[in-house]
């Protein structure tokens, strides 16, 4: 059976906000329509009673107009989350390539979002040298930053 990537979605306790974030920082692009999702149906496949869920896809740079996006959803009502480290169980971070490190990491910050490590280069022998550094989107959410020099 054929199979191709198509979306990863992120939660957000305030969508509009990250996805002007995303835009500005990394360049992806809004796909239309904005959800504003309710009903039985989204009851059923959540299995959340009367839940809401207003939010938008965005198209990751690199792989063209139909590309794999970055879904942004905000349920009306949704569970504090606990902060996300490196090593925590789960999905852990995106990355984004990136040419420089330092600047990408420096518009993370300029647009409200923090450090999570260092800058960091590293030889990975058969592969190059890897430049990068974890950051956090202004939700607290991990991102890599990356530069490959093979």
């Amino acid at each position: 059976m054929p199979t191709k990537f198509a979306h990863t979605n992120l939660i957000a306790r305030d969508w509009k906000r990250l996805s002007t974030f995303y835009r500005e920082v990394f360049g992806c692009r809004p796909v239309p329509p904005e959800r504003d999702l309710s009903g039985e149906w989204l009851d059923k496949a959540t299995g959340i009673s009367a839940s809401h869920i207003s939010g938008i896809h965005l198209l990751l740079p690199g792989y063209g107009d139909d590309g794999p996006t970055l879904e942004l959803f905000q349920y009306d009502a949704m569970p504090d989350h606990p902060p996300v480290k490196p090593n925590t169980p789960g999905f852990s971070h995106i990355a984004f390539a990136v040419d420089d490190v330092s600047t990408a990491a420096q518009a993370v910050f300029d647009h409200g979002g923090s450090p999570v490590g260092a800058l960091t280069v590293r030889t990975v022998p058969g592969a190059g040298a890897l430049t990068f550094q974890y950051v956090a989107d202004p939700e607290g959410n991990i991102i890599e930053v990356q530069h490959w020099e093979k």
